[in-house]
C-alpha cells in the first residue's frame, strides 16, 4: 500500500490532484478555526469545557460533528456541510413527489445540472435559517447554557454580520467541494465531511483517556478496530443478481449476448437513515430546551426519556426509526419496476425469471430481504455510542460508532477505490493486492 502511494505521487497528473485536494482541506480546516466577527473566543472556550458533560451540548452534536467542532466555537465555517446535506436529501425526496423534478432527473446531465442548481439555492436558504437560529441562541445564552456572554456585542449589527458571515461560509464550503470533485480525486462534499469528522476524532479519544484512564482507552481502541473491520465487511457486501442479455440483430450488426449482474448492497441506504432518525429525535429535546421554565408533565417526561440518550426507551425508539427510514429511503431510491422495464427494453432477463412483472416482483422480494440485515446493522452501529454512554460513562462524543465511523469508513473506501482505478489506468498496481 505504501508502494502504491509512492507510485501515485510519482505520476504528475495524479500528484497534482492529490496535492490540490490536500490544499483545499488545509483551507477548509483554517476556516473552521477562524471565529466569526463579534465572538468572545475566551468565553466560548470556557463555556464549551463546562458544557461537555451536560446534555444541552448534545442537542447539536450531529451538526457539530459535520462541522468538525466549529459549530459550538462559532467560527466562519460553523455550519459546516450540514445545510448542503439537508438540501440534497430534501431534493432527493422531492424528485419522487414532484413530477417536474422527476422529469428533470430523466433528462440526463442537463436535468441533473438544474437539480444541482436548485440544491445550491436551497442550501443557502437553509444556511440562512440555521445561522439565524444559532446566532440567536448565542445571544440569549441558550447555545451552551452558559452565564458568560458568547458575543462582545449583543446589538443587531453584530447579529446580522455573524449571520451573513456563516451563510457565506457555507457557500464557500460548497464551492470548495465542487472544486475537489472537478479538479481533484473523489467526491468533494464527501471528502469535506470526512475531514470534519476525522478532525474531532483525536480530541474525542483523548477525552476518553482523561476521563477513564489508559486501560479504558485501550479497550475503546480495540473495540473501534473491530467495529471498523465489521463496517468494512458490511459496506462491501452485496447480493449480485445475474442478468443475461439476449442476442439481437440491429441492421447488419449483432448486439447483446453478454452477461452482467445487478449489485444490491446490504447497506443500500448508506448513512441517510441515521441522519433522519437523529434529526427527528432532536425535535423533542429542542422543544424541552425552549420550554425550560415550564413545569408541565410532558416536559419532565421528555427530559427523563428523550434528552440524554442513555434510557432504554430512547434506544428502542432510535433503533426503530433507523429501521423505518432504511426501508423508506431504499423504497424511494431503488425502483424495481423501472429496473425491470429497462431490462426488458434492452433484451435483458434474470435466468429462471420471466421478464416484466415477475422480474419486478423478484427484485422487490430480494430487496426487502436484504434490507433487513442492512437496517439492523445501521441500528446497531448507531447504538454503539449510546451503549458506551451507559457502560463506561463516556460522553456523547464517543469516537467509534454512529455517524462518525460510517462516514470515515465509507468515504475512505470510496476514495481509495478511485485512486486505485487511476493507478490501474497507468499500469500500476492498486492498493488492494
Amino acid at each position: 500500500m505504501l508502494g502504491a502511494f509512492a507510485n501515485a505521487f510519482r505520476t504528475p497528473d495524479l500528484r497534482r490532484k492529490l496535492l490540490f485536494v490536500l490544499g483545499i482541506i488545509v483551507i477548509f480546516r483554517a476556516g473552521s478555526q477562524i471565529p466569526a466577527p463579534g465572538v468572545n473566543v475566551a468565553n466560548v472556550q470556557t463555556c464549551i469545557e463546562a458544557a461537555q458533560s451536560g446534555s444541552n451540548a448534545s442537542l447539536y452534536s450531529l451538526v457539530n460533528l459535520f462541522s468538525g467542532g466549529a459549530l459550538l466555537q462559532l467560527t466562519v465555517f460553523a455550519l459546516g456541510i450540514m445545510p448542503y446535506i439537508t438540501a440534497s436529501i430534501i431534493l432527493q425526496l422531492l424528485v419522487v413527489v414532484i413530477p417536474r423534478l422527476e422529469a428533470l432527473k430523466n433528462e440526463g446531465q442537463a436535468g441533473q445540472t438544474k437539480i444541482t442548481q436548485y440544491t445550491r439555492y436551497l442550501t443557502l436558504g437553509l444556511a440562512l435559517l440555521q445561522a439565524t437560529g444559532i446566532v440567536a441562541l448565542a445571544r440569549s445564552g441558550g447555545l451552551l447554557s452558559c452565564d458568560s456572554s458568547l458575543l462582545h456585542d449583543d446589538g443587531m449589527r453584530t447579529f446580522l454580520v455573524m449571520v451573513i458571515t456563516m451563510t457565506a461560509g457555507t457557500a464557500v464550503i460548497m464551492w470548495l467541494g465542487e472544486l475537489i470533485t472537478e479538479r481533484g480525486i473523489g467526491n468533494g462534499m464527501s471528502i469535506l465531511i470526512f475531514t470534519q469528522v476525522v478532525a474531532t476524532f483525536p480530541s474525542a479519544m483523548w477525552q476518553v483517556q482523561k476521563a477513564q484512564g489508559w486501560w479504558t482507552f485501550g479497550i475503546v481502541l480495540l473495540i473501534g478496530l473491530v467495529l471498523i473491520a465489521a463496517v468494512i465487511f458490511i459496506e462491501q457486501a452485496q447480493r449480485r443478481i445475474p442478468v443475461q442479455y439476449a442476442r439481437r440483430m440491429v441492421g447488419r450488426k449483432m448486439f447483446g449476448g453478454s452477461s452482467t449482474y445487478i449489485p444490491l448492497k446490504v447497506n443500500q441506504a448508506g448513512i441517510i437513515p441515521v441522519i433522519f432518525a437523529s434529526s427527528l429525535l432532536y425535535l423533542p429535546a429542542m422543544a424541552v430546551q425552549f420550554n425550560q421554565t415550564s413545569d408541565s408533565a410532558w416536559v419532565a417526561w421528555i427530559s427523563k426519556y428523550f434528552v440524554r440518550g442513555d434510557h432504554p426507551l430512547y434506544m428502542i425508539a432510535y433503533f426503530a426509526l433507523i429501521v423505518f427510514f432504511t426501508y423508506f429511503y431504499v423504497s424511494i431510491t431503488f425502483n424495481p419496476k423501472e429496473v425491470a422495464d429497462n431490462m426488458k427494453k434492452y433484451g435483458g432477463f434474470i435466468p429462471g425469471i420471466r421478464a416484466g412483472k415477475p422480474t419486478e416482483d423478484y427484485l422487490s422480494y430480494v430487496l426487502s430481504r436484504i434490507t433487513l440485515p442492512g437496517a439492523g446493522y445501521l441500528g446497531l452501529i448507531a447504538l454503539v455510542p449510546l451503549i458506551a454512554l451507559v457502560l463506561i460513562q463516556a460522553n456523547q462524543n464517543f469516537p467509534f460508532g454512529g455517524t462518525s465511523i460510517l462516514i470515515m469508513v465509507g468515504v475512505a473506501l470510496d476514495t481509495v477505490k478511485q485512486i486505485e482505478s487511476q493507478l490501474q489506468q497507468r499500469n500500476y498496481e492498486g492498493f488492494l493486492r
